[in-house]
This record gives C-alpha cells, sequence and structure tokens, in this order.
C-alpha cells in the first residue's frame, strides 16, 4: 500500500509568532475574570501525540486536527515557535497572569535550577504548555503529553509492526529497506532520550496514555475518528465536572 503523503496544511505553514500570540490573546480575553488566588484550569483539550516513527501518527494527527477543528502543532512547527524572539519577548503578556504563573510553575517543577535545561528546551516547553493553557489543539510529539496535566490532555500513543513502519518509511521518503530499518531505529531512540532525559519516562510505557491504538490494524481514518471521539467525550466530561470555563465541544467533521 502506497504511503499517505504528508503535506504541509497551509494553517501550518504560515502560523508565526504573532498569528500564534494572537490565537493565545483572544482565548484568554474570552473568559471571564478570574478570582485572584484562583488555581489556573486550562481553557480547553489538548490532544498529545507519541508516535512510533513510521507509525503514520502524523497523518493521524493532522486528520485529528481536521476532525476538531483544532490547531495541529507538529515537531517543525513547535521548535520554530519556540525560536522565535518575538514570541518569547511578547508570550507572557498575552497569556493571563494566572496562566503565565501556571506555566513557569510547571517548568520550574521539571528544572528546579536555571543552568538544569538548555534554553532552547525551557523554551519549548514553554510554549507547548501556552498552547496548553489554551488548549483546543492537537500537539504531535515533543513529550507534550508529559508536560501537560492528565486532566485537560488526551495523551495517546500510535504504534504499528516495525516491518510496517519500515516499509512505509521506505515508500514515504524513497529510501532503501536498509536505510528505512536504521532510521526508523534512530527516530525511535531519539525519542525515547529526549523523553527520558527532559520528563523522566519511558515512552514505550502503555500506562501513561488514555489510548495506545495500532494504526496498522485500524487505518489511519479509523484511529483519528477514535482519538477526536475520545477527545471530545473527556472535554464534555471535564466540563460537566466544572472543572474550567465551560468549553466550546467540537462537532466532529
Amino acid at each position: 500500500m502506497k504511503p499517505t503523503p504528508e503535506p504541509q496544511p497551509a494553517a501550518e505553514a504560515v502560523l508565526g509568532g504573532t498569528e500564534f500570540l494572537e490565537m493565545l490573546r483572544q482565548a484568554f480575553a474570552r473568559q471571564p475574570t478570574r478570582v485572584k488566588d484562583e488555581d489556573f484550569v486550562p481553557l480547553s483539550l489538548t490532544v498529545a501525540i507519541s508516535r512510533e516513527a513510521g507509525s503514520r501518527g502524523g497523518t493521524i494527527g493532522r486528520r485529528v486536527g481536521k476532525k476538531l477543528g483544532w490547531q495541529v502543532y507538529h515537531q517543525e512547527l513547535l521548535e520554530y515557535l519556540a525560536q522565535e524572539p518575538y514570541l518569547s519577548r511578547e508570550l507572557f503578556e498575552v497569556l493571563d497572569p494566572a496562566a503565565a504563573a501556571w506555566v513557569e510553575e510547571r517548568v520550574s517543577r521539571l528544572a528546579p535550577s536555571a543552568d538544569s535545561l538548555r534554553p532552547e528546551v525551557r523554551s519549548l516547553m514553554r510554549t507547548i504548555l501556552a498552547i496548553g493553557a489554551r488548549g483546543d489543539a492537537v500537539i504531535i510529539g515533543r513529550g507534550a503529553g508529559c508536560l501537560l496535566p492528565a486532566s485537560s490532555t488526551l495523551h495517546v500513543r500510535i504504534v504499528a509492526p516495525l516491518a510496517d513502519r519500515v516499509t512505509y518509511l521506505s515508500q514515504l521518503e524513497r529510501l532503501t529497506r536498509e536505510k528505512a530499518a536504521e532510521q526508523v531505529e534512530l527516530r525511535d531512540k531519539e525519542r525515547a532520550a529526549f523523553v527520558t532525559e527532559h520528563f523522566g519516562r519511558q515512552i514505550h510505557d502503555p500506562h501513561q496514555y488514555d489510548l495506545v491504538l495500532n494504526s496498522s490494524l485500524l487505518g489511519e481514518e479509523l484511529c483519528a475518528d477514535l482519538i477526536a471521539r475520545a477527545a471530545r467525550t473527556k472535554l464534555e466530561s471535564r466540563d460537566r465536572e466544572g472543572g474550567a470555563s465551560r468549553s466550546a465541544i467540537p462537532e466532529l467533521v
């Protein structure tokens, strides 16, 4: 079976620091004024997708974003936003004070001293947390599910048999099977090492995920549909329990 191409949607291609900050500004402006000492609760839900290399997690994440009508943040976009100087300067002026304090507290919990994280990793964490503070987002990779709170996150793992993943990557990137196998092994190791180093977790532990889906058995569309429906259900349950200001429940496309 030929692999599904992974084009960059226009919204992802043009989203820069200014647009990102405006999205946050509008979201927080719509919220009622908070009690000064009230603990911050993310405004909505975030879907965080972890994936084995070649398991089609990126394509599935984009399908989920389309079904929910939510912005999708893949690894390259996250790193671009984290490295943009304008975003670093303005981010905490856009978040309300409780949200800004929440972001800093969660970063400090993982890295108590300023020297315990490389600046680019600290900036990446702040960017992911700012996305999670707003919600209505799908984040692919970079350990987002480890960083964001379980109550406002649907943490998903996409897996597939090794042979299928090698075949997919070989076709997608026009590699020999040997080179594709090397890339699958390398990417899996790099992703696991990132999560272990910065979050102290084992990426293969299934107990940290809300859903673990086999994309070879289920296919891209069914995986995306299951994730979108689970996100909608979790958001409905969260709002019924009064955990945050009531969110708009997305209609599935």
